[in-house]
């Protein structure tokens, strides 16, 4: 059912900042009647890399976008962990007083939109995850040096990056940290898709991107295929050209046809 403030009262525009622990995130909430959208960044991204899904999508949607620990207009933490970042996600949820949203996550926000819905059921009506959120990792020593070293080589560029949403405001030991933990996370995501009962519809990219070779991409995308027979909530809803890195700038007219299609499954309202 959709959210009931947006049926009975228009949700006002707003844009700032949320305190959560020790820091604060920007949150962009552009209001409205319509069903709500929650847009999870990729791991060091801010939310501007969403705009042509967002303007695609128009304004019969209510979106709601924010900036993670140390990313785009967030302020700097002691914990950049992805527990914390589930954290700041409830924090959201309940600061802007969002009910049943769709949760569309690329790369590390997809793996965190469906942590986040196993452990807080009943809240969410839907996930669109975009390349990622399959049970696929690169873990043990020599994944965490290869990580390391990667970005120890770009270090210098950090900075810079984060001024275009391409890094955080953090230490290249710190971007490490995060990859390496979102990883071994990944690579043991099967029990978590397994037990999702809400609809996850996938938005899978091709070829190779930074970071990784084309085959350890390809075997990304291929080990969701075992989970789509064993939980008939995951579908696969596209397959697009673009690669990991550009899919949001690329391929925007297939992630918000997924969107509005899920939210036309998940909406009673809007079948009416």
């Amino acid at each position: 059912m959709q959210n009931s403030k947006s049926i009975d009262e228009k949700i006002p525009k707003w844009s700032g900042l949320i305190s959560v622990e020790d820091t604060q995130l920007f949150v962009t909430d552009t209001g409205g009647y319509g069903q709500a959208i929650i847009y999870l960044n990729g791991s060091y991204a801010n939310q501007g890399h969403w705009k042509r899904v967002v303007e695609e999508l128009g304004s019969n949607y209510r979106h709601v976008l924010f900036d993670e620990r140390a990313r785009g207009k967030s302020k700097k933490s002691h914990d950049y962990s992805f527990n914390a970042c589930i954290r700041d996600l409830s924090t959201i949820i309940k600061a802007r007083q969002i009910e049943k949203p769709i949760l569309v996550g690329w790369s590390y926000g997809a793996i965190l939109a469906v942590h986040w819905v196993h452990s807080n059921p009943n809240i969410a009506s839907g996930i669109v995850a975009i390349d990622s959120a399959v049970p696929y990792g690169l873990t043990g020593d020599a994944a965490k040096e290869r990580i390391y070293r990667l970005f120890n080589k770009i270090k210098l560029v950090l900075p810079i990056a984060s001024f275009f949403g391409l890094a955080a405001r953090m230490s290249a030991k710190k971007h490490a940290e995060i990859n390496i933990e979102i990883n071994e996370i990944s690579a043991n995501l099967e029990p978590v898709l397994l037990e999702i009962r809400i609809p996850v519809r996938y938005v899978l990219a091709n070829g190779a991107s930074r970071g990784g070779e084309e085959q350890e991409f390809n075997a990304m995308r291929e080990s969701l295929n075992p989970l789509l027979i064993k939980n008939q909530n995951l579908k696969v809803s596209a397959k697009v050209a673009s690669n990991h890195e550009n899919i949001l700038s690329k391929d925007f007219l297939a992630i918000a046809k997924t969107i509005s299609v899920l939210a036309m499954e998940t909406n009673l309202e809007l079948k009416l």
